[in-house]
């Protein structure tokens, strides 16, 4: 079909066959544009999103490498907290064990002079005030402190009975005799002393009395 032709069935259309045409045709040509601005949109996005990854990947590589070092950092602390607290341990009697050397020194002294002197009286002396030193030392520095118990009412957080006795005159339990020293730890017994206790004898009972008094008349 010829141009001729062309022009001659566009005209010879209805008006609103031909305007309906040139719509459509306006909006293709405005629809070209959007097509391609969304298509540049879409690539901005995506770079965006690009650029956004890589940030989080950085950034989760260096909370990784923090991670790693407080991680080592916290391993070496534990394991210096550990080597400490076994130094504390193996070395916590130091103190004490200074004290005691010198105690040790003192008997020491007392062993010698006896071989040289061969002074029973003064060899006996010197153990008992090395006794009283030593003794007093581990009350002054340490809390340790040994108590009497003879005479002393029956206490079961303090004593350990090993043997009782009736006796007359007491009213309640007593200590007869201290076999071994208790100590105390400042507030707390560290050792019970073992004792004999005295119990209040019984009173006879009045069966007793009266089979004795059959016996006497008979």
């Amino acid at each position: 079909m010829s141009k001729q032709q062309n022009e001659e069935v566009v005209e010879n259309q209805p008006q609103e066959v031909v305007e309906s045409t040139e719509n459509e045709r306006s909006e293709a040509a405005a629809t070209e544009p959007s097509t391609t601005e969304a298509q540049v949109e879409a690539d901005d996005g995506l770079e965006v999103l690009r650029k956004r990854i890589q940030e989080l990947e950085a950034e989760n590589s260096e909370l990784k490498d923090q991670y790693l070092r407080k991680s080592a950092d916290f391993d070496n602390f534990r394991k210096r907290m550990f080597r400490e607290k076994e130094e504390s341990v193996k070395y916590a009697n130091t103190n004490l064990l200074s004290d005691i050397i010198n105690i040790i020194d003192d008997f020491e002294r007392a062993i010698k002079s006896s071989q040289e002197s061969k002074d029973f009286d003064m060899f006996h002396s010197g153990i008992e005030l090395i006794e009283k030193q030593f003794t007093g030392m581990l009350e002054r520095n340490w809390g340790l402190k040994r108590f009497e118990s003879e005479g002393e009412p029956f206490d079961p957080q303090k004593h350990e009975a090993i043997n009782m006795e009736e006796r007359e005159g007491l009213q309640d339990q007593t200590v007869l005799e201290d076999y071994q020293k208790g100590y105390m730890l400042h507030d707390r017994v560290l050792r019970h002393s073992k004792v004999k206790v005295g119990v209040p004898k019984a009173a006879p009972s009045g069966n007793s009395d009266d089979n004795d008094q059959n016996q006497n008349k008979e």
